[in-house]
């Protein structure tokens, strides 16, 4: 059996990594986004007609229903649940001892019940990713630790490779189907090779160094078009393929694409999520130093590496064919060499074929773990049954969740509705409230052609003006402000503001919300803003409205100006408001935005002193600041840990 020991420890202390980024990104947020007034108060999602706990955890299961049994009210026991998942997922970070199933379960309800009532701010690809990702954590997860030393590791059970492998099937759909709704949304940019073109300067939130990608030669952008057509089209299927030299070069093209996309753009932990789950692609072999190699081994790791020569090498083939590209005049051209129709044929075809080869990979695994488990000689008949039955257990886990997977993976194509069973469609809309498989596909259409629209808020205290700009912490507004780098903490109300400029006002009402809170000075709403630079600081204006702008990147010529933007006024986004405006306090009022009576709760004057005298030490930290601290610090105790424990010591008491 392959050994995964070590590699499957690292996946668990990196998805710890994961939930701490998570929980903390969104701790910090919560008194302006879901406070009594933020933005979204969470109290309303909460408002049950009853008081049966068993029936409102049913209707809407969530760990908030308890804080009245706790002395809390909904906001505060949001800072519970949150700080409760930095403590536990900073402790799994650190060691390897906190890796078990029951921490696992915790996280992963801790950051459901958080969703529950998360609204348009936490309904992003990356929140249901995770909410995935943390059931397999718990199949793949021990009960409990069991310590082992260098010279005697802990034995990897039976079944550890079959949960393991859910990871790669996770890993696959996210990249696979990511790929292929660029092309079969039929968006112009992707067909075009032109995406990359417009990415850098339309996405969300770009970093620095997105300025200067936007500024690469065309040829060049459109060449890396492909490489991520390939990379999220053609390299997934090889996940499966039964040599690891093949699998461990797919690897480091996801681990590259990954990179790239970290350093260029702000997308929170998502793509630290994804690079943690190509880990599912190793073996131990990739990371441990093996000091004898015997002659037949060295004859398998060559054949090894020819297989892989050969399979890239057709890959590479491939791609020259699809993508017809030519070396000339010093540049490398690159053009789409086959017809929307043909690729819907093809994926007609394909898409049942990886769902064979996904299925097929999963039997081979399953019969591996079952040979394993009734194979073992050092174990006694009752030790040998129970591992048989575990095994079996976890196959048929493992293959449940695989064949819930396939209904929303089948959405690709109509040709994958073949492949799933009536039966199956029901238990995955029974479950799908649970997340525990779901669709993925990002970056379906680029938006931000001509031009990435931007909302600038302005106040006044007169119609007539002077109207004055209100600053967002990340967003573009200043033209002579650079771009940050903010990952992977993720500013959700920079992000929506970034979807609300993609439509109107009217399809995104919290808008009026965040209207109101600025016309009444909420200060844990404009916390979320970028308060240096607040044109109201004393009181607040007495007029509101939005401007639709135009944003695109400066040339190099202006750019050693300072100015990393330049704007052109589109028109308005939403009319004039004020705080009194009879028309906006009863639509908030009806979309129960705002409370009729004030929302009172009682809260233990201790706990609510405890809270908020931990929430004002991080009141003026930056949230990339904060979450790149607590990750430094679990690196320092990590090594500190590793320098002292004894099972790394280099000399053994006999040596001695």
């Amino acid at each position: 059996m392959v050994e995964i020991r070590y590699t499957k420890h690292l996946f668990l202390r990196c998805m710890n990594v994961i939930y701490l980024f998570a929980f903390a990104s969104i701790y910090i947020q919560i008194p302006g986004l879901y406070g009594e007034n933020g933005v979204l108060p969470a109290h309303v999602q909460l408002e049950a007609k009853d008081d049966n706990l068993v029936r409102n955890i049913h209707n809407k299961p969530t760990l908030l229903w308890l804080a009245p049994y706790i002395g809390l009210d909904t906001e505060y026991m949001m800072d519970v649940l949150a700080l409760t998942g930095i403590f536990l997922s900073f402790t799994g970070f650190v060691s390897q001892k906190f890796c078990n199933k029951p921490m696992f379960a915790a996280l992963w309800s801790l950051y459901y019940s958080l969703y529950q009532v998360g609204q348009t701010f936490l309904w992003f690809q990356w929140d249901i990713l995770l909410l995935e990702a943390g059931v397999l954590c718990v199949l793949a997860s021990p009960l409990r630790y069991k310590p082992g030393t260098r010279r005697r590791p802990t034995p990897l059970a039976p079944h550890e490779p079959v949960t393991f492998w859910l990871v790669r099937w996770l890993l696959f759909r996210l990249l696979f189907s990511s790929g292929i709704v660029k092309l079969t949304s039929g968006c112009p940019q992707w067909w075009g090779l032109t995406a990359l073109n417009v990415h850098f300067e339309s996405m969300c939130l770009p970093a620095p160094l997105a300025w200067y990608c936007f500024h690469l030669p065309a040829w060049f952008l459109n060449l890396n078009t492909v490489f991520a057509n390939v990379a999220e089209i053609f390299i997934p299927p090889l996940f499966f393929f039964p040599v690891q030299s093949v699998r461990t070069v797919a690897f480091w093209v996801q681990a590259f694409l990954q990179v790239c996309i970290i350093i260029s753009g702000n997308f929170n932990f998502f793509n630290f999520l994804t690079l943690t789950l190509c880990l599912s692609l190793c073996t131990d072999k990739f990371f441990l130093k093996i000091k004898k190699q015997e002659k037949s081994s060295r004859l398998l790791s060559i054949l090894s590496f020819l297989t892989a020569v050969v399979v890239y090498g057709t890959v590479i083939y491939a791609t020259v064919v699809l993508y017809t590209l030519k070396y000339q005049d010093g540049k490398i051209n690159s053009k789409i060499a086959f017809t929307k129709k043909e690729f819907d044929l093809a994926l007609s075809k394909g898409l049942p074929a990886v769902i064979v080869v996904g299925l097929a990979s999963l039997v081979i695994t399953s019969l591996q773990a079952l040979l394993s488990a009734v194979s073992q000689t050092s174990s006694s008949f009752f030790s040998k049954l129970f591992s048989l039955l575990s095994t079996l257990f976890y196959i048929t886990a493992s293959a449940f969740i695989f064949t819930d997977s396939l209904v929303p993976f089948s959405t690709l194509h109509p040709s994958g509705n073949a492949t799933v069973l009536p039966v199956v469609r029901d238990w995955h809309t029974r479950l799908s409230h649970l997340h525990v498989t779901n669709a993925y596909g990002l970056f379906r259409r680029m938006t931000g052609v001509g031009g990435r629209p931007e909302i600038i808020i302005e106040g006044s205290n007169d119609v007539k003006g002077p109207w004055l700009e209100y600053h967002f912490l990340y967003k573009p507004g200043d033209v002579n402000r650079s771009p940050p780098f903010v990952a992977p903490h993720q500013p959700r109300l920079d992000w929506q503001m970034w979807f609300a400029a993609l439509g109107t006002y009217h399809q995104n009402p919290w808008l009026m919300s965040l209207t109101y809170r600025i016309l009444t000075n909420q200060k844990e709403v404009l916390a979320l803003m970028d308060q240096a630079h607040n044109p109201f600081k004393q009181t607040p204006p007495k007029y509101l409205r939005a401007t639709l702008y135009h944003y695109h990147y400066t040339t190099w010529d202006q750019r050693t100006t300072n100015r990393w933007w330049t704007r052109e006024k589109v028109g308005e986004y939403f009319p004039v408001f004020s705080k009194d405006h009879p028309p906006l306090l009863d639509y908030l009022r009806n979309l129960k935005m705002l409370s009729k009576d004030k929302h009172k709760a009682k809260v233990n004057p201790y706990a609510k002193n405890f809270l908020d005298q931990l929430r004002a030490l991080f009141a003026n930290v930056d949230g990339g600041i904060l979450l790149w601290s607590l990750f430094s610090a679990g690196m320092a105790v990590t090594m500190l840990e590793g320098f002292s424990s004894p099972a790394t010591t280099p000399h053994s008491k006999k040596n001695n």
